[in-house]
């Protein structure tokens, strides 16, 4: 018994070792300050910029969702996650941290993910949009500067043990910078209705639906969290669907089957989404490997 014992303890301090190592290698990770040069993009009031970056923030980079900023970009609704973390967006009008951020350092942080003292962002998913290419960084910085301001208070944003350990162990992606290649950053060709241009759309469903696309839950969620579906053309993906089922799951939210999609997808973002978007992704999703459920 004291030789189980003495097992046991040594155990626990193995795994409390592991716990400390990964812990402090997420907060070293996110105090590290990262010193780019700020690109050297400006505001724009031409008119058909402001339509595109209007278009972007409220399509391809999901800004708008109720998930994210919200569709007024004042802060958007507080996603809890447990013990793993707590995340809202924050307000990023005029009124709230748009006026703290200078249009150089709004467009580094769309590229690089990281905030104005240089620091990582948390959880915003900057490694699916950062391949937007210079004129499209400028168009939402542009489209920020013409938001109505907003006094909303900022929402809660903490990460536990278990959200930093899900981090380090890349179940999660909490430590946006961390993830980016600072020195080569792969900018998207002019939008086309290709799955050479889908592919960069499709980094923006990466997220919840996995590197694979084949859904499957999301580690470390709540139980009660919606478990991402399957999006290859595996039997139980995509495959048997058309255009016109994919559109309709666009505009409508409903699946082939008749099963309306869960609020948990940025329904928001995908009925914004314009024809040439549209292809480009149906291309790019009907062409990638098909894998069974699950199998992120």
């Amino acid at each position: 018994m004291v030789a189980v014992g003495g097992l046991l303890g040594v155990a626990a301090l193995g795994g409390g070792g592991l716990v400390w190592m990964r812990v402090s290698a997420y907060d070293s990770s996110m105090s590290q300050v990262y010193a780019f040069a700020l690109p050297k993009i400006e505001r724009s009031t031409d008119p058909l910029v402001l339509a595109r970056g209007k278009h972007l923030v409220e399509s391809l980079g999901g800004c708008a969702a109720n998930d994210c900023h919200g569709a007024d970009l004042s802060g958007g609704k507080t996603i809890s996650m447990g013990p793993v973390a707590t995340i809202t967006a924050p307000n990023i009008t005029l009124g709230g941290l748009g006026a703290a951020y200078s249009d150089g350092e709004l467009a580094r942080l769309i590229q690089h993910g990281v905030k104005k003292d240089g620091r990582s962002l948390t959880f915003m998913p900057v490694h699916e949009i950062n391949w937007l290419p210079d004129n499209d960084v400028q168009a939402i910085v542009s489209h920020i500067r013409t938001l109505s301001d907003s006094a909303k208070a900022n929402g809660p944003m903490t990460v536990g043990l278990i959200g930093k350990m899900l981090d380090q162990s890349d179940a999660l992606i909490l430590d946006v910078a961390r993830r980016i290649d600072h020195n080569h950053r792969e900018v998207a060709p002019p939008p086309e209705p290709t799955k050479k241009y889908g592919r960069f759309i499709g980094k923006g469903c990466t997220g919840c639906h996995g590197a694979t696309l084949s859904g499957g839950p999301i580690p470390g969620a709540p139980a009660d969290m919606p478990i991402p579906s399957n999006i290859t053309p595996d039997a139980t993906g995509l495959a048997g669907w058309t255009f016109a089922d994919f559109e309709k799951l666009l505009d409508q939210g409903v699946r082939k089957n008749g099963k309306k999609l869960d609020p948990f997808m940025p329904l928001e973002s995908l009925v914004t989404m314009n024809e040439i978007e549209r292809k480009a992704l149906w291309d790019y999703l009907t062409s990638v490997p098909a894998k069974e459920f699950g199998n992120r």
